[in-house]
């Protein structure tokens, strides 16, 4: 991807500042005791997937609400919190983004849109795709042309291959079904686990609005898909269908 700074303006002085002054809100609101269970809950140990990651201990009800008071900073700050090492940081910044996106004009919404795509080795959990996804790159494609999701799908990054089928629930959601399949018919056979549960989920999004469709993709690819995508993906059908499909 490319560099940040080729397209959102030059950090001034006062970013420093106006992080600083986040983060060091986020510390003061830290618990000891939930950053540790999110250390365990969130795989940070070495060699798995949040290696490495810092937390502080905050719930996301507060991230939320500390988002609504800080959604009219500026959206070069919301990109400097973003490359903060603490994840409840970086997640702040991605509901900041959501709220600014939801409110800019096309300018500064294509500003965020790439500026997302610039630095997605920052979304790097699940939950900071899975809030952010949709809202940001599904929103922004939604009237455009899909490839970047596409390109994402292909990524060696785990997590821009999740980041390319949850950006769909946007277009579920508007009753458009099409990427999503073509996006789990590229993914069926990832060898991430975390892959397999946001593809049987988003196929399970599209069996809410129209089953046949999720049955159709079902019928053609079940065989070939993994045990916990095919679960994701069957959990609200009814018993007897669930099981159908689990003998297979």
């Amino acid at each position: 991807m490319t560099n940040l700074e080729n397209f959102i303006p030059a950090r001034r002085k006062t970013l420093k500042d106006t992080v600083k002054k986040i983060v060091s809100e986020l510390e003061n609101l830290g618990n000891k005791e939930i950053a540790e269970h999110s250390q365990r809950f969130f795989r940070t140990g070495t060699g798995e997937y949040g290696e490495g990651d810092r937390f502080l201990g905050i719930r996301v009800p507060v991230l939320r609400r500390l988002a609504k008071g800080y959604g009219t900073i500026d959206l070069d700050d919301a990109f400097g919190l973003l490359m903060s090492p603490f994840h409840e940081a970086r997640l702040l910044a991605l509901l900041i983004l959501i709220i600014k996106y939801s409110k800019e004009d096309d300018k500064n919404r294509r500003l965020i849109y790439r500026g997302y795509l610039a630095n997605t080795k920052s979304i790097n959990n699940w939950d900071l795709v899975d809030c952010s996804a949709e809202h940001i790159i599904g929103a922004h494609l939604f009237t455009k042309k899909r490839y970047p999701i596409y390109k994402l799908a292909e990524s060696k990054s785990l997590w821009e291959r999740r980041i390319a089928i949850i950006s769909t629930f946007y277009f579920i959601r508007r009753n458009d079904y099409s990427d999503t399949m073509a996006i789990a018919k590229i993914l069926l056979c990832d060898r991430e686990d975390l892959i397999h549960k946001a593809v049987g989920w988003m196929l399970r999004e599209v069996g809410k609005r129209d089953i046949k469709k999720e049955e159709t993709f079902l019928d053609r690819h079940h065989m070939k898909m993994p045990r916990t995508m095919l679960r994701y993906a069957i959990e609200k059908f009814p018993e007897q269908k669930r099981q159908y499909y689990l003998r297979l």
